[in-house]
């Protein structure tokens, strides 16, 4: 009796090899499908992220200059509109909810403390209201030459934050990246009309844009290196919700901040006269305040996307590749003059963000045979065992 129970539990033994071997060789394949599925998702949200930010900010800055083209003076008014746009994402933060959405690492990750989430918002939030007001300033009190070729500095701040915070490695083609979109912006800059010449501006307000502008674009790199940390760690979650939190909240802060500094500087007493000699009528120019604090939110949404799926560097290339898409814009919608030096700097610029792209293939590339190295060598193990 005691024979036959033991062939019965060791006939069992065998007849359940079969079915745990087939589940481990499901699961294999399951580990084994999963990094192309996420390498294929991956490459889309960038290209989305960076569909964004070119549309969003080539937008912005094109009814900036209407803006300002048709009667707006306020820099207050126009450092508001960069941020007040963000309630147009809580819709998006409802429906990305971190239960709805799928996270890589948040099973092992604790989330971190409410206090530090708050006062790293409430920082950047400051932070951004601060860069705001001096690109508004420089803008203003600068020709759009000379403030044009201030901004594209900004990718040599960029490198060198994301040398220092963001461990960033340098390769031939990201400094050939580097130098190809920052000379585009700087020929489109020097290049510009003769009408933007600094002819009619006082000499104080010349330096206080120039200062601005530089000490905006600084700024704005130390922002991007600075989110990209915190990404890394303090927020530690690899979801769309938190790319929107990141946007939202700091956006909130520095909204509040320019609210603030809109009644205090007296600028809310002119925005009515402001509006009535605005030369499109009012409609005009309330939707033109509504359609830029959108476009900005979107161009920010996809700014920090690309910080968040591959490095502020990576983002502020894109970015800065705005610059010399801007004018030809302006070719179609104001009927600027198109001339060989624009056609250049856009060319340029396609080459060095060509360039930056190849360098990711390339790491890329060199990622999938070291999975594929290393998934060889589990499945040598499986087999084994």
């Amino acid at each position: 009796m005691e024979a036959a129970q033991e062939l019965q539990r060791a006939t069992e033994t065998r007849g359940d090899e079969p079915e745990r071997n087939s589940h481990k060789g499901i699961s294999l394949t399951n580990l084994l499908q999963l990094p192309k599925l996420k390498h294929y998702k991956w490459w889309l949200r960038v290209i989305s992220y960076i569909l964004f930010l070119l549309a969003g900010q080539s937008a912005a800055t094109l009814l900036g200059r209407l803006y300002y083209d048709n009667g707006g003076n306020s820099k207050w008014m126009a450092t508001f509109v960069q941020s007040a746009g963000f309630p147009i994402l809580l819709p998006l933060l409802f429906f990305f909810s971190p239960s709805r959405g799928s996270t890589l690492n948040t099973s092992s990750a604790r989330p971190p403390p409410l206090s530090t989430v708050a006062f790293l918002y409430l920082f950047l939030g400051i932070l951004l209201a601060g860069d705001n007001l001096m690109y508004s300033y420089g803008l203003l009190y600068l020709p759009v030459s000379t403030y044009s070729l201030l901004c594209a500095t900004q990718l040599a701040f960029n490198a060198l934050f994301s040398f220092f915070l963001n461990s960033q490695k340098f390769t031939p083609f990201i400094l050939n990246s580097l130098v190809l979109v920052t000379l585009s912006a700087a020929l489109l800059a020097v290049n510009a009309d003769s009408e933007n010449t600094t002819a009619g501006i006082p000499k104080g307000e010349y330096v206080i844009g120039f200062l601005c502008t530089l000490g905006a674009s600084a700024t704005y790199s130390l922002y991007l290196s600075l989110v990209q940390l915190s990404f890394q760690r303090v927020i530690k979650t690899e979801t769309f919700s938190a790319v929107l939190n990141m946007q939202i909240y700091p956006s909130f802060v520095a909204t509040c901040a320019c609210v603030v500094g809109l009644f205090a500087s007296g600028d809310w007493k002119v925005l009515e006269k402001e509006m009535k000699e605005y030369e499109k009528g009012k409609i005009s120019y309330l939707m033109t305040l509504i359609w830029t604090a959108v476009t900005w939110q979107i161009s920010s949404v996809g700014m920090l996307g690309l910080v968040f799926e591959v490095s502020s560097l990576f983002s502020n290339v894109i970015g800065t590749l705005a610059l010399p898409v801007v004018p030809i814009l302006a070719v179609i919608f104001f009927h600027d003059k198109l001339d060989g030096a624009k056609v250049m700097a856009l060319l340029l610029a396609v080459w060095g963000f060509l360039s930056y792209i190849y360098q990711h293939y390339l790491d890329d590339s060199k990622s999938k045979v070291n999975k594929t190295s290393a998934d060889e060598a589990s499945r040598s193990v499986v087999e084994i065992c």
